[in-house]
Parts: C-alpha cells; structure tokens; sequence
C-alpha cells in the first residue's frame, strides 16, 4: 500500500513540474510589484461607499505595468526555453506562451486587487496579514482567467490542490524572504 502510494507520488512529480512552470507567470506578475511598483495609487486615494480604501495606496499603476511586464517576459523566456526540451509546455507553441502568460498575468493582478478590495471591506490596512487573501485571489483568478484559452488541466482537483498548497508556502517564504532583504516592510 505505502508503495503504490510512493509510486503514485513519484508518477507526479512531472506534472508537478509542468504545474510549476505553467503558473511561473502569474508568480512572476504577482510578485514583480514589489520591486517594481509604487506611485500613482490606482484608486487614487479614493474611497469606497464604506469610507475606506477601495484598494489601498499600495496598489499603484506602476506596480500594475512592472506586475504586467514581469509576467509576460517570463512567458517569452518560457517560450524560448522550453520549446522543444522535455519541459515544453505547449508543444512549440509559442503563442500559447505568450496567450497563457498574459491571461495568468492578467489574472494574477486581478486577484490580487480582488484581495486587496475584499481586506478594505472588512477593515483591513494596507500590509495587514490576511493568511487568505494575500494569496489565494491572485492564483484562483489566475487560473480562471486562462479557461476561456481552453486550459482546464490546472483545475483538476489534485492539480488545483497542489497549486494551492505550494502557493501558500511560495508566497510566505517569498515575503519572508523580501522582508530580510528589506525590499518589503512586512514579512507577509
């Protein structure tokens, strides 16, 4: 039994990894704002018909394009990479790169201010930790943003939950990781 179950495991690891490198795009948008971003809040300092913030003043036009730009070149180094290896995504095609690339980057800033809005909502500052909503709007959007390219494979629920889980520990430890090098104030 522990071995048909190891073996199950190990039949996985390369759709891991095809996971992994499918969903690297929407990483690399979400987390490009960190580096990339500030000035010109996108609400501009406006507020919601509560009196707070619609998204915050962390979430700026720049950040928006770097996020953006980010994950479309990680589409494109994607395309040149990885057509024609053992790793090829999309069976040299490398418009799907670049289409998916750009739905998951569209989606992943997407989710990202649906995560923003939703902690405005319920009185949540800008760099409050939500263990959630930091993470969880930005791939699940991500993800949706690709199905009308015809791309189902991530939603499996065994694929869904991994994705899920290793977004979880990524963001964490990414954060984490820009909180010690001083690149955020938060380690969140």
């Amino acid at each position: 039994m522990a071995f048909d179950t190891l073996a199950s495991l190990a039949g996985f690891a390369p759709e891991a990894a095809r996971l992994l490198l499918f969903i690297l795009p929407a990483y690399a948008a979400n987390a490009a704002p960190v580096l990339l971003g500030g000035y010109f809040p996108i609400d501009g300092g406006r507020k919601a018909w509560d009196g707070r913030p619609i998204f915050g003043s962390s979430k700026t036009w720049l950040g928006l394009a770097g996020g953006l730009a980010a994950g479309c070149l990680c589409a494109v180094l994607e395309a040149h990479l990885l057509t024609g290896t053992t790793w090829d995504l999309w069976s040299g095609q490398s418009l799907w790169y670049v289409s998916s690339g750009i739905a998951l980057s569209v989606g992943a800033l997407a989710g990202d201010l649906l995560g923003s809005f939703v902690k405005r909502r319920i009185g949540a500052k800008a760099g409050d930790p939500s263990w959630l909503m930091d993470q969880l709007p930005f791939l699940l959007v991500s993800l949706l943003a690709v199905v009308p390219l015809g791309i189902y494979f991530p939603l499996a629920p065994f694929s869904l939950l991994f994705l899920i889980l290793v977004t979880l520990f990524v963001h964490r430890g990414a954060n984490a990781l820009a909180h010690a090098l001083g690149i955020k104030q938060v380690p969140w």
